[in-house]
């Protein structure tokens, strides 16, 4: 009897698949360093917000995602999240948007008022090659709920460094071509759809 040999997108579905169902794994920190807890501050400085990006779950440990905000119609580098890892991004109130770059590049907007830290996760979905990432507001209801402050107990504090910025420099072609591929499909999208972190989501 012969085998059924796997083609090519068959093979790297099994190997995607593969990845993101080993769970419970932190995934290491690379162009990025560690932060010791007690050097973050618990509030954005005043007249800011703080948006807290978020990675806790160990699936598809293996990759990285990198996190953007998107600045006249250009990527900013926030971070690079490994599994179990967060980042604290403090920026002026008002409207913005974010993107979360892996095999695709994912959307989320935001309305942050002065003065409050909002929480957003990134969470790993099955792609093609490698993991998809998507950006998913945490609602005010959710964040006293045990589970989720284990979560962020689980989540070690990381920050940028040179290293981090001549990746992006490094990959910035790329990560463009991404932004403007998938962009306008979420732009499309119905807005009860589209991610949105609103304004009294913060505390």
């Amino acid at each position: 009897m012969k085998r059924k040999q796997l083609g090519r997108g068959s093979f790297a579905a099994v190997l995607a698949t593969l990845a993101l169902l080993i769970g419970g794994c932190a995934g290491n920190v690379v162009h990025m360093q560690a932060v010791a807890p007690e050097t973050v501050s618990a509030a954005p400085p005043p007249g800011k917000a703080r948006i807290v990006f978020m990675r806790p779950s160990g699936v598809g440990f293996a990759v990285q995602s990198s996190v953007f905000e998107v600045k006249d119609n250009f990527p900013s580098l926030i971070g690079i999240l490994a599994a179990k890892t967060r980042i604290a991004y403090d920026l002026d109130p008002g409207q913005h948007l974010f993107m979360a770059i892996g095999e695709s590049a994912e959307f989320m907007s935001a309305d942050v008022a002065a003065g409050k830290t909002y929480y957003a996760q990134i969470s790993p979905r099955m792609g093609l090659w490698k993991a998809r990432f998507a950006l998913e507001p945490v609602p005010p209801a959710e964040l006293d709920i045990p589970s989720f402050k284990s979560d962020v107990d689980d989540c070690k504090w990381v920050s940028k460094t040179d290293d981090s910025e001549g990746w992006a420099t490094a990959n910035m072609q790329s990560i463009v071509s991404k932004q403007r591929e998938y962009y306008p499909d979420w732009q499309k999208l119905p807005d009860a759809k589209k991610p949105h972190l609103a304004a009294d989501m913060g505390r």
